[in-house]
């Protein structure tokens, strides 16, 4: 297998439909352990296009360029309440797959 799953982990804010469902917010990743590129990625938001939403937006990034461009798209697309746990999540997932990586 070429790829390798990976999911970071943040808190999720009061009020949210998904707080009914988790405590945390979850992204996971399947990324090409060759180039760090996502091919799929998914989450835990309530509804399926927010889920559709992320998966846009991360889907063709490579981690060995970092994680900002996508926290920064995630902080200027996604407007909903939990866009700050989304970028905490992503901030967990890199720091999972530098591990991963060795680094």
């Amino acid at each position: 297998m070429n790829t390798v799953f990976i999911a970071g982990h943040a808190r999720l804010p009061s009020g949210m439909a998904a707080k009914n469902m988790y405590e945390t917010l979850t992204i996971t990743a399947e990324i090409d352990k060759k180039y760090g590129v996502i091919v799929a990625a998914n989450c835990t938001l309530a509804t399926e296009h927010g889920r559709q939403f992320v998966q846009q937006l991360l889907r063709g990034h490579s981690l060995q360029d970092g994680i900002e461009m996508p926290v920064d798209e995630v902080k200027e697309h996604y407007l909903g309440k939990a866009g700050n746990a989304l970028a905490s999540a992503l901030n967990d997932l890199y720091k999972q797959y530098e591990h991963y990586m060795g680094n």
